[in-house]
């Protein structure tokens, strides 16, 4: 169980390393849409996505058990980032697994960070039994995307973002859902109403058809260019505090994230990667249920590559395969 005594701890961790990221009213943006919208600026972390704070935290625990033991771990990108940034500030080898065809750039920062990349699998569910096997050969500590650690030092945004900004209702993007989790974590720790709405992309929807059905449902693909949310098969754990504690879930189409990257470059001058922008396509989907509230809207990350932002602004959106 987290409360506020875990993630008011978690906030300790984090703070050695960086402060509370902004939470900003954007009059432009707020016109574009019509709304009183706040952004919560995960993009300005020293990773430039929320992820960094979990690792963080996941490492300050995991040396305090077996230090200098090394980790491994799979991902699309920015939990790769987390783990190396974490793992150089605690000294430990960093390997990180992703599929092939990953980002170009996030390949680039977690070399950058300190980790050893390995490229193996189609997409980031192929890419985690290969990470766990390869934990196994080298003795390494497997980390996984979702875990208590995980949670409580990601939440530690929204217990940033609730206080601060104070919305009605928040749109939280999901991949494996330790970022949204985290939200219903600080909301319940703080005694709030606020309502949290999931999104997900149309192409990566399974948690989207999990809540549906009240259970969690795994899906054949996850092509979508928006890879912050490219997962196939829900974590358990995380599908029962979603079920729990979610309002309900968007789902939104790659054009709508584009949309809503060019919205928030043009209005903010702010950068946002593909699930970065999806609470604000799901919002801009839903405002006409939204009028004289506040919402929030979590900017997750901002790590796109340059040549998807080169053809968003060029008025397109990105295509994988």
């Amino acid at each position: 169980m987290i409360g506020r005594t875990e993630l008011e701890a978690a906030q300790e961790i984090v703070y050695r390393f960086f402060g509370p990221t902004p939470s900003y009213a954007w009059p432009n943006l707020a016109q574009a849409l019509g709304l009183d919208i706040w952004l919560k600026h995960e993009n300005h972390t020293p990773t430039g996505a929320f992820k960094v704070r979990g690792g963080l935290c996941y490492l300050d625990a995991l040396t305090k058990r077996t230090p200098g033991k090394g980790v491994i771990s799979a991902t699309r990108g920015n939990h790769g980032q987390s783990l190396a940034y974490a793992a150089r500030a605690y000294d430990v080898p960093c390997t990180i697994v992703v599929p092939h065809g990953n980002s170009r750039e996030k390949n680039e920062a977690m070399r950058a960070f300190g980790a050893e990349l390995i490229e193996i699998g189609r997409d980031f569910d192929e890419a985690v039994p290969h990470a766990r096997l390869i934990s196994e050969e080298r003795d390494l500590h497997f980390v996984p995307s979702f875990a208590p650690e995980l949670v409580a030092g990601v939440g530690t945004y929204s217990y940033e973002f609730l206080q601060a900004a104070e919305p009605d209702v928040v749109y939280v993007p999901i991949g494996l859902g330790s970022g949204i989790c985290g939200m219903i974590t600080a909301r319940d720790a703080l005694g709030l109403k606020t309502r949290i709405v999931g999104v997900t992309s149309t192409e990566a929807d399974a948690y989207a058809r999990s809540f549906e059905a009240g259970h969690t449902v795994n899906t054949n693909s996850a092509l979508t260019f928006a890879d912050g949310m490219a997962v196939r098969t829900p974590s358990e754990d995380a599908f029962a505090i979603i079920q729990r504690g979610a309002d309900h879930i968007v789902t939104v189409t790659d054009r709508e994230i584009a949309d809503a990257i060019r919205l928030i470059f043009s209005t903010t001058h702010t950068l946002a990667e593909g699930a970065g922008a999806a609470a604000v396509a799901a919002i801009a989907k839903e405002r006409a249920q939204l009028a004289g509230q506040r919402v929030g809207a979590v900017l997750s990350g901002q790590n796109i590559d340059s040549d998807w932002m080169e053809t968003i602004l060029g008025g397109h959106h990105p295509t994988v395969s």
